[in-house]
């Protein structure tokens, strides 16, 4: 059995252009969209502080405000709150930007498009064999009783020998063809990464177990980014490619299903079902 992972920071990309929500995306930024009164990234930030994540480095578009505003602080805001005796809301705000410590980092429209650019983007905020996550800023899990997917899924984690691992989300068989599908093989009772095959057809996908872009790393994962920026693309890097990658490199990558329901705010149905399912209708 390896050493139990620690892990106090996430890097959460949220520098897409969010073109499935289009046009509110055009002034709203995609991660900033509202489920409740709270925007989707915050569930994300929450989930994480419960399972003791302490710093978090976003990877943001040339243009982003938004997510800033609101981990920062508004003095004027405060002040007409103070004034007129809101001492609930003041107290709400003035939270935001003291329950964890935020970073910036800016993916510019000269670097390349893809989910490995902010990855590789953070490779200086990690330390030498730290451990970290890596999370998706548009979609969120929705655990009834209140408990941390993160949490679970590190729990999973240390019950065996590996230091990294990827959460997958069981979808219809039928639908397979919208997703990243995930080939598994067994390993000493648990499940590690073969592959990852995009949108297949519903005759060739090798699971229903679609990969949810939330994955445990630790500074190693650099070296297979760096593979991946280097190498000539027609399209996106995709940061499936460098965890297959280091998959393929001999390096256990443990496949842990997700315990609450999954839900993505990148799609205007996935949205309105994420709002409905927090607050309360069935």
């Amino acid at each position: 059995m390896s050493e139990p992972v620690t892990c106090r920071k996430a890097i959460i990309p949220v520098a897409g252009y969010g073109t499935r929500r289009l046009p509110i995306t055009k002034a709203v930024e995609k991660c900033m969209l509202p489920v409740g009164n709270r925007p989707i990234v915050d569930y994300v930030v929450e989930d994480c502080i419960k399972a003791g994540i302490e710093e978090f480095y976003f990877v943001v578009g040339e243009e982003f405000a938004q997510l800033k505003r609101y981990y920062g602080r508004n003095l004027l805001l405060e002040e007409y709150l103070r004034a007129k005796g809101k001492t609930d809301e003041l107290g709400e705000i003035l939270a935001l930007s003291e329950k964890a410590t935020f970073h910036y980092v800016v993916q510019d429209q000269h670097q390349p498009y893809g989910t490995t650019t902010p990855l590789w983007l953070c490779r200086a905020m990690i330390g030498r064999g730290e451990s970290f996550l890596f999370i998706s800023g548009d979609q969120f899990y929705h655990n009834p009783d209140g408990t941390s997917e993160v949490a679970h899924f590190l729990a999973e984690v240390n019950k065996l020998p590996v230091q990294t691992a990827m959460k997958v989300v069981e979808v219809p068989h039928e639908e397979v063809y919208k997703y990243g599908i995930v080939k598994c093989r067994e390993k000493d009772g648990y499940d590690v990464l073969d592959s990852i095959v995009e949108k297949p057809t519903v005759e060739e996908a090798p699971s229903n177990l679609n990969n949810a872009t939330f994955f445990l790393f630790n500074d190693g994962i650099f070296h297979y980014a760096e593979k991946d920026m280097i190498r000539p693309h027609e399209g996106e890097y995709y940061i499936t490619d460098v965890v297959t990658d280091c998959a393929n490199d001999g390096n256990d990558v443990a496949v842990i299903k997700a315990k609450g329901e999954y839900l993505d705010g990148g799609t205007t149905e996935g949205w309105l079902h994420a709002n409905n399912r927090v607050l309360g209708n069935k």
